[in-house]
């Protein structure tokens, strides 16, 4: 079984694709990108600022799954500089204080609306 799900809390989808599928005890996320929902534009601001954006939308899709950061199991990140990675690394550390998922990160030739960086995620849903 498949469920589709969707958070007001965070941008909806812009094209045909959901902001997370939980299939089982698992969610998939889609790659979430700074962008604010209720204004439905990219944030101002640098790495720091676009992190936090991002992690607050996937907080919201995974809270609608019934799940949280917690339970994830496995994190990918696009960083459309990987110059910016340390800095990346010390806001995206505040929100695994421990056992973080695991992860892989890539630079990218380029991320929707001029991003900086786009994540998506795989938790367990409890």
């Amino acid at each position: 079984m498949k469920k589709a799900i969707h958070s007001a809390k965070a941008p909806g989808a812009v094209g045909p694709y959901s902001q997370a599928i939980l299939t089982g005890n698992l969610v998939f996320t889609s790659g979430q990108i700074a962008i604010d929902p209720a204004a439905g534009k990219l944030i101002e601001g640098g790495i720091r600022e676009q992190t936090r954006q991002v992690m607050a939308n996937l907080s919201a899709v995974l809270e609608e799954a019934g799940t949280d950061l917690t339970m994830a199991v496995k994190a990918t990140v696009y960083l459309s500089d990987i110059n910016k990675f340390a800095e990346f690394n010390q806001i995206y550390s505040e929100y695994f204080p421990s056992d973080p998922p695991a992860r892989s990160a890539f630079q990218v030739a380029a991320l929707p609306l001029d991003a900086m960086v786009e994540i998506e995620l795989i938790a367990t849903v409890p």
